[in-house]
């Protein structure tokens, strides 16, 4: 079992080179296979028995008792009351005045919560059953993706359980609000990316064994990128539950521009930024097309209903509403009052926090409270609150601060495939607290949270193995026999750490004392 290597260094066995028809490359050089190899064992049962083994673990702990507390929880306030009302009105609806209600959020979020409610009624087990779902979803994703990335199984199921043994996964994976579907489809997207780019790799490799001379050809081979419009299509339901997913568009885009580039590079293409650029920038534009496409499909509800907010804001007020311009102009006017008030909310809140607080655990989110019933004890304590697993965020940091270092070391494209979508969870966040100060909240970074767990991964790959790679078949030498200890040590001590907060992640009730002792930062967690 191979662990995370660098690409100068890994052996990978080399496939024998075979003469080319056609009068093209007599053969394709070691060194171009080999950089444009990708992972085709993906099918490895033993990589899909860790991720099952790990798949049901996770479904387990974010399904049993997910109906208690009984009521809504935080923000739950919200959301599900207005996915009940689109499943009787098509759109949010207010029952105070009996008219639709004015909301700040895309609807695709609570459509997904609306299918819980459709399958289980207005419960708590309706609301918050497709969270669980998509939480599960979430780390089924990020073992199969680590795995495309370091072709390991054993750093795949690390991944997998690391974000499993996760407090803050789990609490917004077992609470009904927007954040853990916009960090799934956030994440898918980068998985579809990954493919995208692999699959790019292997149809150029395909034509260099096929007779194309990159040498003598002003051209580039023509490459359906399938991927890439898979890519498009959850990005764009990424953004159908929350504005805040075009803060990745960029950083997605930067990648695939980037990761074609060096795949011409590697092909031995001359001129590998010019040529096929046009071609990059046309796919990116027709993926982008198909996000908005997607986008404007979330909004169905608001369409085919005459009864949404805004839904005919011209004809109102006297403007002309032809058919479908005028659709759209109104959605436009309605994004734009959306736009206006997520722009000036500056409001306090006592769990509000800022983007430098939340690796440290600065700030986190009382979910539930209560203080009654039995414990055993004088006093009890009942708490769900939103806080993730103290040893493995407070490594989050400084397996970034590896990540860039073995990044600029090794050159090695994993190390910024993690670090680009991990900025784009973070840094614009860090824009808008010191550009207007809004209002903000620690589960805003969830849609980092893969990345940052996939940084702790890679340091630990990098732990267990030489600076020379590891070849297969190889004995394991010192370096690597200490790696692991130090590994498996570091995991135990997560695990060990979550079981040790687990009642405070899921609002069990236990004595105050007990409850206290888990408030390591003081004031700061109450």
């Amino acid at each position: 079992m191979t662990t995370a290597t660098s690409p100068e260094t890994e052996r990978i066995p080399q496939e024998p080179v075979t003469a080319e028809p056609g009068g093209g490359l007599r053969g394709v050089p070691d060194v171009v296979r080999r950089r444009l190899t990708t992972l085709d064992d993906w099918l490895n049962p033993y990589s899909w028995l860790v991720t099952v083994v790990i798949v049901t673990i996770a479904a387990i702990l974010r399904l049993n008792g997910i109906s208690n507390p009984k009521g809504h929880v935080f923000d739950e306030v919200y959301y599900p009351t207005d996915a009940w009302d689109m499943l009787q009105h098509g759109v949010e609806w207010d029952e105070k005045t009996n008219g639709p209600a004015y909301v700040v959020h895309p609807p695709l979020g609570k459509w997904l919560i609306a299918l819980g409610e459709k399958l289980f009624g207005n419960t708590e087990l309706g609301w918050r059953f497709p969270a669980a779902i998509a939480g599960t979803i979430m780390i089924l994703i990020l073992i199969r993706v680590t795995y495309r990335l370091f072709h390991s199984v054993l750093l795949a199921g690390l991944a997998g359980l690391l974000m499993t043994l996760d407090g803050f996964q789990l609490v917004l994976s077992r609470t009904s609000l927007l954040d853990i579907f916009l960090g799934t489809f956030i994440l898918a997207t980068f998985a579809a990316l990954v493919l995208d780019r692999d699959h790019y790799r292997r149809q150029w490799l395909r034509a260099l064994e096929n007779g194309f001379d990159p040498s003598r050809r002003a051209d580039v081979p023509r490459i359906v990128p399938w991927w890439l419009l898979v890519a498009g299509v959850t990005f764009g339901l990424a953004c159908g539950v929350k504005w805040s997913a075009l803060f990745f568009a960029p950083f997605f885009a930067a990648l695939v521009i980037v990761w074609r580039v060096q795949a011409r590079r590697s092909a031995g293409v001359r001129g590998p930024i010019i040529a096929g650029i046009l071609g990059d920038l046309g796919w990116l534009i027709l993926s982008l097309a198909l996000t908005f496409v997607i986008y404007l499909a979330t909004w169905t509800g608001w369409f085919v209903t005459d009864t949404g907010y805004f839904r005919h804001y011209r004809e109102a007020n006297g403007l002309s509403e032809p058919p479908l311009i005028g659709a759209l102009l109104n959605l436009w006017h309605y994004h734009s009052e959306a736009y206006k008030f997520h722009s000036g909310l500056t409001e306090r809140h006592v769990y509000q926090s800022w983007p430098w607080q939340w690796l440290l655990l600065g700030r986190p989110v009382a979910f539930f409270w209560n203080n009654g019933g039995d414990c055993g004890a004088p006093s009890c304590a009942r708490e769900i609150l939103l806080l993730g697993t103290p040893v493995l965020w407070w490594s989050f940091l400084p397996a970034l601060a590896g990540l860039i270092w073995f990044g600029l070391a090794r050159r090695d494209w994993r190390a910024w495939a993690i670090l680009v979508p991990a900025a784009a969870g973070l840094l614009p966040w860090f824009y808008y607290a010191v550009k207007d100060g809004r209002t903000m909240f620690s589960f805003y970074v969830l849609p980092a949270l893969p990345f940052l767990i996939l940084a702790v991964v890679y340091v630990l790959g990098a732990i267990m193995t030489p600076p020379g790679g590891v070849a297969r078949g190889s004995r394991r030498t010192d370096r690597q026999l200490i790696g692991t200890v130090l590994a498996g040590a570091y995991v135990v001590l997560v695990a060990a750490c979550f079981a040790y907060f687990y009642p405070i992640f899921v609002g069990q009730i236990i004595p105050y004392e007990a409850w206290q002792d888990r408030m390591w930062l003081g004031s700061r967690w109450i």
